[in-house]
């Protein structure tokens, strides 16, 4: 019988919920735990929404998120403690610069540069999706996809997980890539997400970091999956192991987290084990608010 779990977006405010520290390297240290999750290893988006938490609570200037640029050294443990000491590496008028350094067991797991900007007057453009994309409310969740379906190395514990455990309803087009590859072999597709419940305050923050926090958060779960989808190879492939290498992300323009946003995706390349996600976070409105690219290794049974 499959394992139900409650949707909730209380999942990702834990992942966010940071303890200051004494720092052991750099000016300032958190501590923060993995989440819960069916597989041998934390999740990234875990880490690099722990990062940009610890970057943003070091700034106090009113400048914004613009930017992070990470790597993934090592396997983070699941429902561990991970050490984010974060060095102040630079505060100008316009801009201020941060490393963010992960540590756990001793050793460092990630690495990541953040850089935050103030604002000021500029040319404006942003783009659009390049396909018109049915709507959310037309489109299964993934607890309704799966609902009847077994299949490949799912579990009750991966079904639920997908289902219903990551915080946020996720609705593909032209279809998911759990149990096979639903819809064409082509390298793009789009989800649709959207938090399960309203996103509940995170210590430190104010709204609108947790909602940059929440969108490094949950950019993680999909932005592999148009490789996946050109190469054939669904999540539950028996024996497939996929990893997050490197991350970049670029928050372009303010969002409220409290509706759907579109999630345009493609895969740029796949060689060598290796594959390259990218992805454009759109309101509903098709307003251009945040780009991630994302290089991860893609190993076959």
């Amino acid at each position: 019988m499959t394992t139900r779990t409650l949707p909730t977006s209380a999942i990702f405010t834990a992942a966010a919920a940071l303890t200051p520290a004494e720092p052991m390297h750099f000016d300032l240290a958190f501590d923060a735990t993995t989440q819960p999750c069916p597989w041998p290893k934390a999740y990234g988006g875990d880490l690099v929404a722990q990062a940009a938490v610890a970057a943003m609570r070091s700034v106090t200037y009113g400048k914004t998120l613009a930017s992070m640029h990470s790597y993934f050294l090592r396997p983070a443990d699941i429902g561990a403690t991970i050490r984010y000491e974060v060095e102040l590496l630079r505060d100008g008028r316009g801009y201020s610069t941060r490393q963010i350094r992960a540590y756990q067991n001793g050793k460092p797991v990630y690495v990541c540069l953040a850089s935050f900007a103030a604002g000021e007057p500029g040319g404006h453009f942003r783009a659009e999706p390049d396909r018109i994309y049915p709507e959310p409310e037309d489109l299964p969740s993934a607890a309704e996809y799966l609902a009847d379906r077994t299949g490949g190395s799912m579990t009750d514990e991966s079904k639920a997980y997908w289902s219903a455990g990551r915080s946020f309803d996720m609705r593909h087009v032209p279809g998911p890539v759990y149990l096979n590859i639903d819809g064409d072999p082509v390298p793009h597709q789009a989800v649709w997400v959207k938090p399960f419940d309203a996103l509940r305050a995170v210590d430190g923050l104010t709204e609108a970091q947790r909602d940059l926090a929440a969108l490094a958060y949950v950019c993680d779960y999909t932005i592999l999956e148009p490789v996946l989808r050109v190469l054939g190879n669904p999540w539950a492939e028996p024996g497939l192991v996929t990893a997050s290498l490197d991350h970049a992300m670029w928050f372009h323009r303010p969002v409220v987290f409290d509706d759907w946003l579109l999630y345009a995706q493609e895969a740029a390349a796949a060689e060598s084990g290796r594959g390259l996600g990218v992805g454009r976070f759109f309101t509903r409105d098709r307003r251009h608010v945040a780009t991630v690219l994302q290089e991860g290794m893609i190993r076959p049974a």
